[in-house]
């Protein structure tokens, strides 16, 4: 689901946009001055959210980008099994499987952990 359209120019480094159908995290970005006869030009180094792959590219400053609708939610994690956690949600008590990401600490059985949703994929971001 998608929260809003931005034009190009009004992206700011930590915005989430899509790009190929996927969530990614803006981390530089940068904007040319409009010449005589030209359009602002903006530069962009964006992350994919899921699998930390790296996207440049240079785009004409009216281009526009959809904002994807990020819920974050809390889960309790009732096992941990090699790389992967089984959660348990704290609102809806939805069970299901999550890999945990490389560079997430704190994560315990018993404890809880910030999950995402993006785009109907779910991601665990931190141990609470």
């Amino acid at each position: 689901m998608v929260a809003k359209v931005i034009d190009a120019t009004e992206m700011r480094v930590g915005t989430f946009i899509l790009l190929d159908g996927a969530a990614h995290q803006v981390k530089k970005m940068d904007i040319s001055k409009t010449g005589k006869h030209g359009h602002a030009k903006v530069r962009y180094e964006a992350t994919n959210i899921v699998t930390g792959k790296k996207k440049v590219a240079v785009i004409p400053g009216h281009d526009r980008f959809e904002v994807p609708m990020i819920n974050k939610k809390i889960a309790q994690v009732l096992s941990i099994s090699g790389n992967s956690a089984s959660l348990m949600d704290s609102e809806s008590f939805e069970n299901f499987d999550l890999p945990i990401p490389e560079g997430v600490e704190g994560i315990s059985e018993g404890g809880n952990v910030e999950y995402w949703e993006v785009e109907d994929e779910k991601l665990i971001r931190k141990g609470v």
